[in-house]
């Protein structure tokens, strides 16, 4: 690759010089619904055993009681709090999706922002506005190496992730043109995360530290610590080392026009998001037909699906989230999709791992991620030919607010029947009139 200077000083300025008055109304809102689809996730997975052993592991070198854990009484440092709300959001594959990348956007990004909301004073149009601009930067520089920094087996929401939270922290400092560069630079250095790690504790990893060293590189830019002034797409930078070919145009291009928040995506069910048409299609089907027995399953869904899901043996709860077989013989069997559906007692149940062997999968390249087809045979003979061009949550079959509502409020539930949870569903919906954000993350506890 042939080096490109001023690329990432491009990125910079656009992030230190966009003010609130530059995001439409509809960003605005999109940034909202995913900070509330956030504190579900994140509530959802705050006591999961990853993150109990993660705080156990961080708690011990930790003096600090500066930061919120979403869902916790504990209080940790802010880059320990960025850690832990990073893998918890990400821990049940639950939470948002730019659908041009796959990246997760959220789950990095969000603890980031709310631990900087609690070192220093910020209101809300501040950090809806470092939200849109971590938002941009992490999935413009996804967008620029894909499609094939995933399938090679990068963990994309880990690698760019970190880029989010160190332009959204940066951004909430103040930090200049350079400092951001220099921001930008010792997140590119920390960048990594693989994805023979999905379905295991160890993904989480670098989820939180997406999230952590992005924080990180903005407080150290901060102080001056400096970074090389093309660390992106300089000649051993970001862009090179990754070894695809670069789509400069959705680096940069539009800027200020076309924002990526308007792609995003969230989930109603806690599995990978190529999986979700399939699950549309199995519940719709399952629910009009009670009683039918289903023989054999045949799917067909994007390259990717195969690529990411083909997992017809699933071991554990976690890899049975990026398992098409066990999702769709779960939403046939159980009809349904949540988290239950996702546990090693789903796994192991005998109804559902015999439904498991009844389905058969293929790749077909013309179908979208959110696209599916299926035909189900029943032991009357009938063969049920079912499609989708739009899974439910995605940009083009958006969840309604309400929706989004109603998940944060069953995720509040799960941990602590009766709970009123609507404060903080009331907060987000008007942080653009708040002018003073630094309690946000303790409403969810």
């Amino acid at each position: 690759m042939e080096p490109r200077p001023g690329t990432t000083e491009t990125l910079a300025r656009f992030v230190v010089e966009t003010r609130w008055e530059d995001i439409p109304a509809a960003a605005r809102h999109e940034a909202k619904r995913a900070l509330l689809n956030f504190f579900a996730v994140a509530l959802a997975g705050c006591r999961t055993e990853p993150v109990e052993l993660a705080l156990r592991s961080l708690s011990e070198f930790s003096g600090g009681k500066q930061a919120t854990i979403v869902g916790r009484r504990e209080r940790i440092d802010a880059l320990g709090a960025a850690f832990l709300n990073a893998a918890g959001a990400n821990v049940f594959d639950y939470c948002d999706t730019h659908l041009p990348t796959v990246v997760h956007p959220t789950s990095p990004l969000a603890p980031a922002v709310l631990a900087m909301a609690e070192l220093r004073r910020i209101t809300g149009p501040q950090l809806l506005t470092a939200f849109v601009l971590g938002f941009e930067m992490e999935c413009r520089i996804g967008a620029a190496i894909s499609p094939g920094h995933y399938p090679k087996g990068w963990h994309i929401t880990s690698t760019c992730g970190v880029f989010a939270s160190a332009a959204g922290a940066g951004k909430l400092l103040g930090l200049g043109v350079q400092s951001m560069v220099w921001a930008l630079g010792t997140a590119a250095t920390q960048s990594g995360g693989l994805c023979e790690c999905l379905g295991w504790p160890a993904k989480s990893v670098s989820v939180g530290n997406a999230a952590r060293n992005g924080l990180w590189s903005a407080l150290l830019a901060e102080k001056g610590f400096a970074a090389p002034p093309e660390p992106l797409a300089g000649a051993q930078g970001f862009l090179a080392v990754m070894d695809e070919p670069v789509d400069w145009d959705a680096l940069t291009g539009g800027l200020g026009r076309d924002w990526q928040v308007a792609n995003n995506s969230i989930k109603p069910y806690p599995a990978g998001f190529v999986i979700h048409p399939l699950l549309d299609l199995a519940l719709d089907w399952r629910r009009a037909h009670p009683d039918a027995v289903v023989e054999k399953v045949s799917a067909r869904g994007n390259p990717l699906l195969l690529q990411r899901t083909d997992r017809p043996e699933p071991k554990t709860g976690r890899e049975s989230q990026v398992s098409l077989q066990h999702g769709v013989a779960a939403a046939l069997v159980l009809g349904k999709a949540g988290l239950e559906q996702f546990t090693d007692g789903c796994v192991a149940d005998p109804a559902v791992a015999a439904m498991r062997r009844r389905i058969a999968v293929a790749s077909a390249a013309g179908l979208s991620t959110i696209a599916a087809e299926m035909d189900i045979a029943t032991a009357d003979g009938r063969t049920h030919s079912l499609s989708t061009v739009a899974a439910r949550g995605s940009a083009a079959n958006p969840l309604k607010d309400s929706e989004i509502e109603d998940k944060l409020r069953l995720e509040a539930a799960s941990w602590k029947p009766g709970h009123d949870i609507q404060p903080l569903i009331d907060a987000v919906w008007s942080l653009d009139r708040s002018d003073d954000v630094s309690g946000l993350a303790a409403l969810a506890v």
